[in-house]
């Protein structure tokens, strides 16, 4: 079985898709798949053309093949709905979706520059999104499908345009989200579940405010709240405001950048030591890139955000050149047992989420042994003193910080020190 796309990008500085070559999979009857991709001719020719990322599709003539990620790239898995993504496109269809149609039916906004489809000239991008008015209605149609409601409310015609408006970007997790346009601005509008056990728009928020705080360059995000609902509002890096649209910059996650896959069974080239080889390497700024990848795993390790996972790591390109991308999804762990371990290793130790392992890959990251033990001190104790103020500031009740605290610089961070 033979599937074949185009692959359109929005290059830097513009708003309106070019196409940049043709994808295509051919799968076997045994399962087995293997992806090919070719930049078009005219396409390389331009003196504006750019790779569609730093690893597996440089721009060269190709064709590039990869058996990997059931045949597709780095590139173009990163651009495959997320799950709550692929969660309202199995919804909306109401019948099995292969990987390919997923990457087909993804919205338009979906993560970083590039877009899909059969024809031969790419569509004019989408130009209106959700308005902030809307988010009421997105959420009950989120609790609705989080539900598995068998009906949303409205028309057929009503119930498919809204389950597609909460398509999110291809980029997250599970958690509900809708893409909303408001200041000018493109968010990502992440929603509460009627079952989470915490305020997460609040505590994510404070999150984001409490990594600025260790010196992190971290996501804007705000709050606002619908139907006695609270939403978080995480402005969208990967977006930038122009007169005739948005313009779209170029991210791929740390899974495209570690050759890796998503399965946390297997994990394999899942490390912060890795990640920092491989951002040394594309990074136009590598020495200020590697330092703010330590924070982050440092920060990471005194929160115990333990779902750390390559997807929530990301390069961007706003010009040609590739930097990390701010910190985002970031999501602490009150787990009673002390010893824990982040998703990426993080040492020469492994995953092992305490100080002594934290610093000992120090050099990875361009950093003296001196330099990483002072900026390690420094986050902890910052998030120490701030955690607590910086939450309850965003909202979240004393209640809820009481339930948290055990997340916040625990004791097993200290353990291991010899």
């Amino acid at each position: 079985m033979t599937s074949e796309c185009y692959v359109y990008i929005v290059l830097p500085g513009e708003t309106a898709f070019v196409t940049a070559g043709r994808f295509t999979l051919r799968e076997s009857r045994e399962g087995a798949a293997v992806g090919t991709f070719v930049y078009g001719r005219s396409y390389r020719e331009r003196a504006d053309a750019v790779e569609l990322d730093p690893v597996e599709l440089r721009l060269q003539p190709g064709p590039f093949e990869t058996a990997r990620m059931v045949g597709f790239f780095g590139a173009i898995r990163d651009a495959i709905p997320d799950a709550w993504g692929r969660r309202v496109i199995e919804r909306h269809v109401r019948g099995e979706v292969s990987p390919f149609d997923y990457l087909l039916r993804g919205p338009d906004d979906r993560a970083g520059a590039l877009g899909f489809g059969r024809a031969t000239e790419p569509p004019a991008p989408r130009n209106r999104f959700n308005r902030a008015v809307d988010l009421e209605r997105l959420q009950h149609t989120a609790d609705a499908l989080i539900g598995n409601d068998p009906e949303i409310a409205g028309t057929t015609a009503e119930q498919a345009q809204d389950l597609m408006l909460l398509g999110g970007t291809s980029m997250g997790g599970a958690r509900p989200k809708a893409v909303v346009e408001d200041d000018n601005a493109l968010w990502i509008a992440k929603f509460a579940r009627t079952d989470d056990s915490y305020n997460h728009p609040r505590t994510e928020h404070g999150l984001l405010e409490l990594a600025r705080r260790c010196g992190i360059d971290a996501a804007d995000s705000r709050l606002a709240t619908v139907a006695q609902r609270d939403v978080l509002l995480v402005r969208r890096f990967d977006r930038e405001r122009a007169a005739d649209g948005f313009r779209r910059h170029r991210m791929i996650s740390a899974v495209t950048l570690l050759r890796t896959d998503d399965d946390p069974l297997t994990r394999t080239n899942w490390s912060y030591l890795l990640l920092a080889d491989e951002v040394r390497r594309v990074s136009t700024s590598p020495r200020r890139d590697l330092v703010e990848l330590f924070r982050r795993m440092v920060f990471n390790a005194a929160i115990s955000n333990l779902d750390d996972h390559p997807r929530n790591h990301a390069v961007l390109a706003r010009e040609a050149g590739w930097r990390l991308s701010p910190a985002y999804d970031l999501t602490p762990f009150p787990v009673i047992a002390q010893e824990r371990s982040l998703a990426l290793e993080c040492g020469l130790r492994g995953r092992g989420a305490n100080r002594n392992n934290l610093i000992s890959g120090h050099g990875r990251f361009m950093l003296a042994r001196d330099e990483a033990t002072q900026l390690f001190d420094a986050i902890v104790d910052t998030v120490r003193n701030e955690w607590q103020p910086t939450l309850r500031r965003a909202g979240v009740s004393a209640t809820e910080c009481r339930h948290l605290g055990r997340a916040f610089v625990h004791e097993g961070l200290f353990y291991d020190q010899q």
